[in-house]
């Protein structure tokens, strides 16, 4: 705790002097809601039911989902949820089976969260890793998560430009945990003076600023296959008038399609 910015009720505890802003040498980012959403709920459920569902059926689903997460069991799974797969199975699948008619297929929706295929990227996702990529800044991925994402960028074509990945599930530890962004500018090869954290979760990923690392959170809520508005990500870390470059980051191996609509299953 030495090395950590400590403030109290009416400021720093032990103040500091001031020292020089290091350019940023790396950005760290948050997975789902980040840099990728999950497809929309009402396709993962036809694709998981295996047969047509109809408006009120599917209104009738998604509320029992909402409801759900009201239910004091699915709670208590949420508790610790990312520090192992086990436990992120079992806090999905509990979610996934308050709703009577998903109960049945809570493993298959759960198979589909660790599928590729299921993830949208955004659109500027691509470019912005293009970007920091040629402009020989580093990229780590920190993600509260209960499985390997590198398949997941790897699929498409989004792998390449990451030089650490750090899982919450392989640490036994979440967000804010400063054990996990440090591990990332430690494979990096940087200081957490030197580092910027990108996420959607002010609580988790907005935490890295007591490692001492500069923190940019962006707003909840946009859909799949939409613009995250990455680009200023790119002007925090003094990456000059490449909001709209596409460089550095190969093609995707297959088509990743194109989804539209609501739904995220919160694993960051």
């Amino acid at each position: 705790m030495a090395d950590l910015f400590v403030t109290g009720p009416e400021g720093p505890i032990r103040p500091r002097g001031a020292e020089p802003v290091e350019p940023v040498r790396a950005v760290l980012f948050d997975f789902s809601g980040t840099l990728f959403q999950m497809a929309p709920y009402p396709d993962r459920v036809r694709a998981a039911l295996g047969r047509p569902v109809g408006e009120a059926e599917m209104d009738r689903i998604l509320g029992g989902l909402e409801a759900g997460l009201a239910d004091p069991d699915v709670a208590a799974a949420q508790h610790g949820r990312d520090v192992s797969a086990p436990a992120h199975r079992h806090a999905f699948t509990t979610w996934y089976g308050s709703a009577p008619e998903l109960a049945p297929v809570a493993g298959a929706l759960y198979d589909q969260l660790r599928t590729p295929e299921h993830w949208v990227p955004y659109t500027d996702t691509r470019e912005t890793l293009g970007a920091l990529a040629a402009a020989g800044i580093g990229v780590g991925v920190v993600s509260d998560v209960g499985w390997d994402l590198r398949p997941t960028f790897a699929h498409h074509g989004l792998d390449d430009p990451v030089g650490a990945w750090v899982h919450s599930c392989d640490h036994g530890t979440e967000k804010p945990d400063p054990v996990l962004f440090r591990h990332a500018c430690d494979v990096l090869g940087v200081t957490p003076g030197q580092a910027l954290m990108v996420g959607d979760v002010p609580a988790k990923d907005g935490g890295a600023a007591a490692a001492g690392i500069r923190s940019y959170v962006l707003p909840a809520g946009q859909v799949p296959g939409s613009r995250r508005g990455l680009d200023a990500v790119l002007r925090l870390a003094g990456v000059p008038g490449s909001a709209g470059r596409r460089g550095g980051v190969r093609a995707p191996s297959r088509s990743s399609g194109s989804r539209r609509g609501s739904g995220s299953d919160r694993t960051s």
